[in-house]
């Protein structure tokens, strides 16, 4: 085949290439092939011309199976066909007799077909499958009332008798007691009729396949978890392009960060792995009535159906659920209203939620079988929002430094009614044509807009792992501004530098520091020698708080801050006195005749012997206090 990058858009549509594709015996090469040529198409302007020579390819490969299988029937005793009405190509079924009024087998104590495997026609018409885990699933048609219906299935159910059984809760006539003939028929037609039953190549998860985007233009179709169908089928186009464009259009232009920022984000969750970027929240957080769930609805709006109980989800699941449905959308994001709700477990670890769900991938879980599940994985942005910022349930450094955090203001929208019913009734078109974009593009070109931001943001004040996901943030603003809104309403490099937190406020030992000198000023009693109705926990000498060490392990855990890693840096710094060896980060004082080993930590430079921090004046547009 003539190479990639020396494809015009003549010989792309020429016979010859697309003759020696269909030749590939190999369903899952010539499907690769397929999704390339696409993605040359695509770069070629032929997109349309491309799709339409390869389904009049298909169409025309499957008539010419259909016409060799009516040559080669030859019906016999031993080697039968269905003989269903409808749709479907009729099958070799061997012995079986498959009729319009059932299929049956001859009992040989008997002499009769009286063996009866199922009441309706029923046919394997379809192999599935999956990219991810290489199990297979089967696409059954069965006939009941007069009509047609398809059903997905993994493969192990049509295998097992006791399985199967569960079929008949979707209208299939199967009990115990034909169970484990109908197992053996459909493996009977499947066996005798495997070149004719398709395999199709599918996946569990959505965004970027195979050099295709799931649900737009790939050949490999979704297969996922029925609990998840709601989601999956919440994601597409529905209503009027034009009337969001307008409506949303008029939102940006009224130059509110919060309506830009959130739909910029949204756009970005597809940037994050063809960038290399590691998955981030975006948290829109303020008083109650401000436009919160409307901005998020908005943001839902590009790729899906924002009504509450379509795409968006909340913090009322469970930590496994969530990484469930991270790992469906893959590369869309994930959008979670109201950071509040959360159930117990949640809140109890949420801080290891925003890690996990930060990190990319699900942890490690057997099944009943005492093997591995496949791992979930997903690259995404996650947004979110709450009358707290979101930092506020996380104390590490490492998480919040996961997190981009706008405040919302008094009144976003107009009339929020108006917007949030118009983006139910009109979705989807904006996060289509992204996609479009960005393969037009190219990933090249889009990367040297990334690292151009990234560049701008750089700052050995601000954190690294922020400013590159502002940096895809800013880099999906500006595409979706230059070719979707083409309206030159960008988000200002002044605006996003704001939600960057500085280096010193993140870190996890500054604050742990800062953590202890306001225990120590809360708590002069504990300091106090002749104070002896309170529990000691040290004294004040010389500039330094000299804290029993037992007391300050204590105040390090309950602060959620590691005593060890404190203690390192602290000595770096020269915060504490450690022994003269260097080897331990306490020393030994002396109360009483009795020596204690304790910690010592120097307080602030200005702070009085009692560890308070005197104030020499009152600070420009603070009240003075009315007493003294």
């Amino acid at each position: 085949m003539v190479p990639l990058n020396e494809l015009t858009a003549e010989t792309l549509l020429s016979n010859e290439v697309l003759t020696e594709v269909f030749d590939q015996e190999d369903e899952l090469y010539r499907a690769e092939l397929l999704a390339s040529l696409g993605v040359k198409a695509t770069e070629l302007k032929v997109k349309t011309e491309f799709r339409e020579m390869v389904a009049a390819y298909k169409r025309v490969e499957k008539e010419m199976k259909r016409q060799k299988r009516e040559e080669s029937k030859t019906p016999s005793y031993l080697d039968n066909w269905t003989n269903f009405s409808g749709p479907y190509d009729n099958m070799q079924c061997k012995e079986w007799l498959a009729t319009e009024n059932g299929i049956c087998l001859r009992n040989p104590s008997t002499g009769y077909t009286d063996i009866l495997a199922c009441y309706h026609p029923i046919l394997p018409i379809e192999r599935l499958k999956n990219l991810e885990t290489g199990e297979e699933q089967i696409k059954l048609a069965y006939k009941r009332n007069g009509r047609w219906e398809e059903i997905i299935v993994p493969k192990t159910m049509v295998t097992s008798a006791n399985k199967i059984v569960s079929l008949s809760g979707r209208g299939i006539s199967v009990t115990s007691e034909n169970a484990k003939y109908l197992v053996r028929y459909l493996a009977d037609v499947e066996n005798a009729n495997e070149e004719h039953i398709a395999v199709q190549y599918s996946t569990s998860k959505l965004g970027w396949i195979r050099g295709g985007f799931l649900p737009y233009d790939t050949e490999i179709v979704f297969d996922g978890d029925a609990r998840f169908r709601q989601i999956y089928e919440s994601i597409g186009q529905d209503g009027s392009r034009t009337k969001w464009f307008d409506h949303v259009s008029a939102l940006r232009k009224a130059g509110r960060i919060e309506i830009k920022f959130m739909l910029a984000a949204a756009f970005s969750s597809v940037l994050v792995q063809p960038l290399g970027g590691l998955p981030y929240f975006v948290d829109l957080w303020g008083e109650t009535e401000g436009g919160k769930t409307v901005s998020l609805m908005v943001a839902a709006s590009v790729w899906a159906d924002p009504d509450e109980s379509a795409y968006i989800k909340d913090y009322k699941g469970t930590e496994v659920g969530l990484e469930a449905i991270c790992d469906l959308l893959n590369n869309l994001p994930l959008i979670l209203d109201d950071s509040s709700k959360k159930n117990r477990k949640i809140e109890d670890n949420f801080e290891g939620l925003v890690y996990d769900l930060c990190s990319g991938k699900g942890k490690t879980r057997s099944n009943k079988d005492l093997g591995l599940n496949r791992e979930n994985h997903w690259k995404n942005c996650i947004l979110t929002n709450g009358e707290r910022p979101l930092s506020s349930y996380v104390t590490q450094g490492g998480a919040i430094n996961r997190i981009l955090e706008i405040e919302c203001g008094e009144r976003v929208f107009e009339s929020p009614g108006n917007t949030a019913e118009l983006v139910k009734r009109n979705y989807g078109h904006a996060g289509r044509e992204f996609v479009e974009v960005i393969k037009e593009l190219g990933i090249e070109k889009i990367r040297e807009i990334q690292q151009e931001f990234a560049r701008q943001l750089a700052d050995d004040e601000k954190m690294q792992k922020q400013s590159l996901s502002l940096s895809i943030v800013l880099t999906a603003d500006k595409i979706a501004t230059d070719y979707l809104f083409k309206d030159g309403e960008y988000i200002s490099l002044e605006e996003a530098k704001e939600v960057l937190v500085d280096r010193n406020e993140l870190s996890d030992n500054e604050r742990c520091y800062q953590f202890i000198l306001d225990k120590v000023a809360m708590n002069p009693a504990r300091f106090d020698i002749q104070n002896e109705n309170v529990e000691k926990w040290g004294v004040i000498e010389n500039g330094y708080a000299i804290i029993y060490t037992t007391a300050f392990t204590s105040l390090c855990k309950d602060g959620g801050f590691s005593k060890t890693s404190f203690l390192s840096w602290a000595d770096r710094k020269g915060l504490i006195q450690a022994e003269n060896s260097g080897k331990k980060m306490d020393k030994l004082k002396s109360f009483k005749g009795n020596k204690v080993r304790c910690v010592f930590l120097k307080l602030n430079d200005d702070a009085d012997k009692d560890g308070f921090v005197k104030m020499n004046k009152v600070e420009e547009g603070q009240e003075e206090l009315p007493f003294r």
